[in-house]
């Protein structure tokens, strides 16, 4: 018995196509995305089966096109497809060219669609859909475990531990503190007869004293004694000082119409020696329309922060740091150095920052303000003055 060599094999089409598309490296998927042909089709078209097509007038384009993709010769390979799957190429305008509606009768053939990876997907090389429990990892479940429980145990340790350190706990105690020992248990009692109530006014100015003692001019380390007319040698202790001798009462005399009048002795001032420095002058913010300032101390403390109103002025208190002033509508502010003004601030709505406010640093960096350019300060200037001279009622 004589073996067969290859050429004695008969070759089908599909052998064939598959070997040339195999030799150019591509898939059913990868000719789908080029030819834009169903891969279905095309597993069609190598099986030789066109039951599988929905519209038979599309068959000879889908084979013609799939065979001049594997550089095959289109009529030859539609001829081929032809014989071995008795095909008969029908009109476009015919009945057997339309496209074929599914009977509920119809049954796909299980023998032919066997070998079709994409109508039976139970196939070797083609891995089934699993369930998410299946491609759960129970090793990485654990280790978020862990890690949770971690977080919670030291989530759970920080609010413990801070919940400690905030608690507050009393003890009793013999002797009271120092602090409630001070405090007056009278103090928040409501005055109601005029004696508490003079009572009341003589402590709150008793307390503005000591507040208006901050502000004082500090005392001399030594006096400022001014030199007298003579020297000392001149000075009777008995006529001037803490040894004066009083004199005795003596009757006043009456003195006749003719004697001459008596001119009266002049009267002698005595020099008190200073023992405190001048007062600095007086800087003060003054408003002629609605305008927000905020002034900080010299540490940064706000101190002061208000819409001041037209006509309203704010008298700054005498630190050894100058303060700072921030302020909007910068037009409208004017700053008083003893009754003279100085300014603008700034122009119109603008808003000015880190302006020093003691009088060297004002008076250098502003002029004198003019009355002639702001109408409203010339009115307010005029207002102020004529509620100064007007009189009080009492």
């Amino acid at each position: 018995m004589k073996l067969k060599s290859f050429d004695d094999y008969e070759m089908r089409l599909g052998d064939i196509m598959r070997g040339e598309r195999a030799t150019l490296g591509k898939s059913l998927l990868d000719v789908q995305r080029e030819l834009r042909i169903k891969a279905p089709y095309i597993a069609a078209i190598e099986d030789a089966n066109p039951s599988a097509f929905d519209t038979p007038g599309f068959i000879s384009g889908y084979v013609r096109s799939y065979a001049r993709f594997l550089k095959m010769d289109p009529d030859k390979a539609f001829a081929a497809f032809c014989a071995e799957s008795g095909f008969v190429p029908a009109h476009g305008m015919s009945a057997a060219a339309a496209v074929r509606r599914p009977e509920a009768e119809d049954s796909v053939d299980i023998e032919q669609n066997s070998f079709n990876p994409f109508v039976n997907p139970k196939t070797p090389f083609l891995p089934t859909d699993d369930s998410w429990l299946s491609r759960l990892q129970y090793n990485a479940v654990g280790s978020i475990a862990v890690l949770l429980l971690l977080i919670g145990g030291i989530g759970f340790g920080g609010w413990s531990l801070l919940r400690e350190i905030q608690r507050v706990q009393i003890m009793p105690v013999d002797q009271a503190p120092l602090a409630l020992a001070e405090v007056d248990p009278l103090q928040t009692v409501v005055l109601t007869s005029d004696a508490d109530q003079a009572d009341s006014a003589a402590l709150a100015r008793a307390q503005m004293a000591k507040i208006d003692r901050l502000y004082r001019p500090k005392a001399l380390d030594a006096p400022v004694l001014v030199p007298r007319d003579g020297p000392i040698a001149t000075l009777d202790p008995s006529a001037m000082g803490a040894f004066i001798v009083a004199e005795p009462e003596v009757e006043p005399l009456v003195v006749a119409l003719e004697s001459p009048a008596l001119e009266p002795e002049p009267v002698k001032t005595v020099e008190v020696p200073i023992v405190l420095e001048e007062a600095p002058p007086e800087l003060a913010l003054f408003a002629i329309r609605p305008a927000w300032v905020r002034i900080r101390s010299g540490d940064g403390d706000v101190i002061f922060e208000k819409i001041l109103d037209a006509g309203e002025e704010y008298i700054l208190p005498q630190t050894e740091v100058a303060p700072v002033l921030r302020a909007g509508m910068s037009g409208s502010i004017y700053f008083k150095v003893n009754g003279q003004l100085y300014g603008p601030a700034g122009n119109k709505t603008s808003t000015i920052k880190n302006v020093s406010l003691s009088i060297s640093a004002v008076t250098e960096r502003y002029a004198k303000a003019d009355v002639t350019l702001d109408p409203v300060l010339a009115r307010m200037l005029a207002l102020a003055k004529t509620q100064s001279e007007d009189p009080v009622d009492e």
